[in-house]
């Protein structure tokens, strides 16, 4: 299994913006990029399907920027998952050999595990809650 890169920049940009939630000025598209070293090109794609998704909203013209659409408790995890990678865990449904069944259970459990923890998780989680918390190079 291997978390996808568009799922890790969502969740970057994500817990960006749940540092400005709340605040009147909205941060750019190029601002993000920057803060989280994510591709402006590829951000605006990542951007576009939280939008659709109804997690961000964005504003245009010059007081525009990208704003989350709830606070960043309410956001989560699952929720970042589905919107950039349509599915948290994805298998097949066996290929009806002798072992087939109970494999299957085991992954069905797996997934079920990690929907569990995925909808416990939020983007408030991901915040750097402070200075301390933040890396400088």
């Amino acid at each position: 299994m291997k978390l996808s890169l568009k799922v890790e920049y969502a969740c970057q940009v994500l817990a960006q913006l749940g540092r400005s939630y709340g605040d009147s000025d909205l941060p750019h598209i190029e601002q993000l990029a920057q803060a989280e070293c994510i591709p402006s090109n590829y951000l605006v794609q990542i951007l576009n399907d939280l939008r659709t998704a109804g997690l961000i909203i964005s504003k245009r013209g010059k007081q525009g920027g990208y704003a989350l659409s709830k606070p960043p408790a309410e956001i989560t995890l699952h929720a970042i998952v589905t919107a950039v990678d349509g599915a948290v865990l994805e298998f097949s449904e066996g290929n009806g050999g002798a072992s087939s069944p109970r494999v299957l259970t085991v992954w069905r459990d797996v997934a079920q595990m990690i929907d569990d923890k995925t909808r416990s998780i939020t983007v408030e989680d991901m915040m750097v809650q402070s200075s301390k918390d933040m890396w400088y190079i």
